[in-house]
């Protein structure tokens, strides 16, 4: 069982900002950005890669969790990144599909 498959059980702590029956949000424990939230849909996907034309619903999930988790930081005014990193070269560091939601600064462009 990954990393966030452990905090999506409760088995591992973590600030989580909300949840449903899908997805999962939680504050980083490294932020790169003064908010920096990862959302994660509960069943194990590994990367964007893995996805299949029927994970289509799931993945749009994960990214309305990321929107939810900018506007309650009171991202949505002044803007805000969404990034799905897949594969290592990427940056994925955890091979669990996960979109970052990431605000209160302004971001640089481009970003890699």
């Amino acid at each position: 069982m990954c990393l966030f498959c452990k905090i999506a059980s409760r088995e591992v702590p973590a600030k989580i900002l909300f949840e449903d029956d899908d997805v999962l949000a939680f504050a980083d424990i490294h932020p790169a950005a003064p908010t920096h939230v990862l959302a994660i849909p509960k069943r194990h996907l590994a990367s964007l890669d893995d996805a299949e034309p029927g994970d289509a619903l799931l993945l749009g999930r994960v990214l309305l969790a990321a929107q939810r988790a900018a506007r309650e930081a009171g991202l949505a005014a002044s803007g805000y990144r969404v990034v799905l990193n897949t594969g290592r070269d990427a940056g994925q560091s955890v091979a669990h599909l996960h979109a970052h939601a990431l605000g209160g600064r302004a971001m640089a462009w481009p970003p890699g």
